[in-house]
């Protein structure tokens, strides 16, 4: 079987090492082998590595990936060789209920979230043999994956192999945040707490779409900064002294939406507070398994404010992933600005590091 290097997460350990794993000779009939080009560093593959979502199997890391497809099994029909190629994390059946109606993101039949492809296999292992598990399907931090073939979908060679690692995740689900999950519509107000790459994604959305006013909220001057650039027009400490007078004060009434993106209690528990009557708070940063938070449901009640859950957007991978690519190639959406710094990966704990610490932009890691 073919070697590589990967970055390899074992059970209990709170840090990567690289290491040599065997992928699979062979294809299955519905898979896709991709050279992969570039990997996003996400603050989920963070969450892993610092036990937040345990993990019970040795892991390569790494979901947020494009490249380029190098071979197809026999029944696949969505790509083909040479194709330029975005991975989504979340590989649906397309045949359950909820795909059916136009739901993927909740696929009720997906091995995505087991670290399994479709069929429920890993196409990697390690030199005693022993089953290596791709993570969320996909294992990104590695030169070469091989997914099922919902988990690929073709882009416009002209879109940068990096640009198009971060539509694979962070950019469906902050842009489709907006878009897809809570439907802002031109004129309505926003404000988006935590401007890491997703938050940031977040406020390009609420661009696109013609949002006003759209507040950021950071501890980060420099993420604050980068906020404005990318459309928010109300740039706010998250240290503020009262957060919601200074929401209200921008509105008027409050944030017709509020976009929580960083994945803390604290920070949920407060997004209601900033929310308009009728509003919506919007939950988009990911927490740890075990996080619990207390809200005032006479306030959600009365004021008819609604909690909207967003998964990956709500994207639908092959509708969604093209789209940003166009807007991307159209200059609507100035992707390649979300991109701190590109990395080989051995640097791979230094840019978890710089996640850990909510430094500068998104670190890409780039495979030769």
């Amino acid at each position: 079987m073919p070697t590589m290097t990967a970055a390899l997460l074992e059970p209990g350990s709170n840090s990567i090492a690289l290491r040599e794993v065997s992928t699979s000779a062979a294809l299955a009939p519905t898979h896709v082998r991709v050279a992969v080009k570039a990997s996003g560093v996400c603050h989920s593959d963070l969450h892993v590595v610092d036990g937040d979502w345990p993990t019970e199997e040795p892991l390569i890391l790494g979901h947020e990936g494009a490249g380029v497809v190098t071979e197809v099994g026999a029944d696949v029909s969505d790509v083909r060789v040479g194709d330029h190629v975005v991975l989504s994390w979340f590989a649906p059946c397309r045949r359950c209920s909820d795909c059916l109606q136009g739901r993927a993101w909740t696929c009720a039949r997906t091995r995505s979230l087991d670290n399994r492809l479709p069929d429920g296999s890993s196409p990697l292992s390690g030199a005693d043999g022993q089953v290596i598990a791709p993570f969320l399907g996909v294992g990104a931090f590695a030169p070469e994956v091989v997914v099922g073939e919902s988990a690929v979908v073709a882009i416009p060679e002209q879109v940068p192999h990096e640009v198009a690692a971060l539509i694979g995740c962070s950019v469906a689900t902050g842009v489709g945040s907006v878009t897809n999950t809570a439907g802002v519509r031109p004129g309505q107000s926003a404000v988006v707490v935590g401007c890491g790459g997703v938050g940031l994604a977040a406020i390009m959305g609420l661009r696109l779409v013609g949002a006003g006013p759209i507040i950021a909220v950071d501890l980060s001057q420099e993420r604050l900064d980068t906020a404005q650039r990318f459309g928010a027009t109300h740039l706010v400490r998250g240290d503020v002294e009262d957060l919601p007078a200074r929401v209200r004060e921008i509105t008027g009434r409050g944030a017709d939406y509020a976009f929580e993106a960083i994945g803390r209690a604290a920070t949920i528990e407060a997004l209601p507070d900033l929310v308009a009557p009728g509003g919506a708070a919007v939950l988009v940063g990911m927490t740890a398994y075990d996080t619990t938070v207390r809200i005032r449901p006479f306030d959600l009640a009365d004021s008819a404010k609604r909690i909207l859950g967003c998964n990956y957007g709500s994207s639908i991978a092959q509708v969604d992933f093209p789209r940003l690519a166009r807007a991307y190639l159209a200059g609507t959406l100035p992707l390649d600005q979300l991109i701190g710094r590109r990395a080989c990966l051995e640097e791979i704990d230094c840019a978890l590091e710089d996640l850990r610490a909510a430094r500068g932009l998104r670190t890409v890691i780039i495979h030769a």
